[in-house]
């Protein structure tokens, strides 16, 4: 929005969330960084009884917690992705609907689960989107 916009709606010297401030990584350990991972995006068939019912997509932040563990992990993403797409086929399969909102959470549960399972070196994945839909 505008200045002026903003001005208007008397919203201008609200303060934003956040008020500025950068992620600063947190936690034990903070003073190495964060080791992040992105892995392509995964789409898997929303089945409900005996047919396609739709997709659900999702993108995925890997936080490997090192920096030997992040290069661990990227020599190791055709497993992990595999890994992804079972938890994912999973979860569609048990709690996913094109007509309703995605749980993140529980997926994010899953998710984790499933690539620590891969690569107990992690630390948890992070869901940066995720989307259900029809067709």
């Amino acid at each position: 929005m505008r200045r002026e916009t903003l001005a208007a709606l008397g919203l201008a010297a609200l303060p934003l969330p956040g008020g500025g401030a950068l992620a600063s990584g947190g936690g034990a350990g903070a003073g190495e960084g964060l080791h992040l991972v992105s892995m392509d995006e995964v789409t898997v068939p929303i089945i409900d009884s005996d047919r396609v019912n739709g997709a659900l997509t999702f993108k995925l932040v890997i936080d490997a917690g090192s920096q030997e563990t992040a290069t661990k992990v990227t020599g190791e993403m055709p497993v992990l992705r595999s890994a992804t797409i079972a938890a994912g086929l999973e979860f569609a399969r048990l709690n996913a609907s094109a007509l309703r909102a995605v749980d993140a959470q529980r997926l994010d549960h899953d998710l984790t689960a499933a690539l620590k399972a891969a690569e107990p070196g992690l630390v948890r994945v992070l869901i940066v989107e995720v989307e259900a839909r029809t067709g």
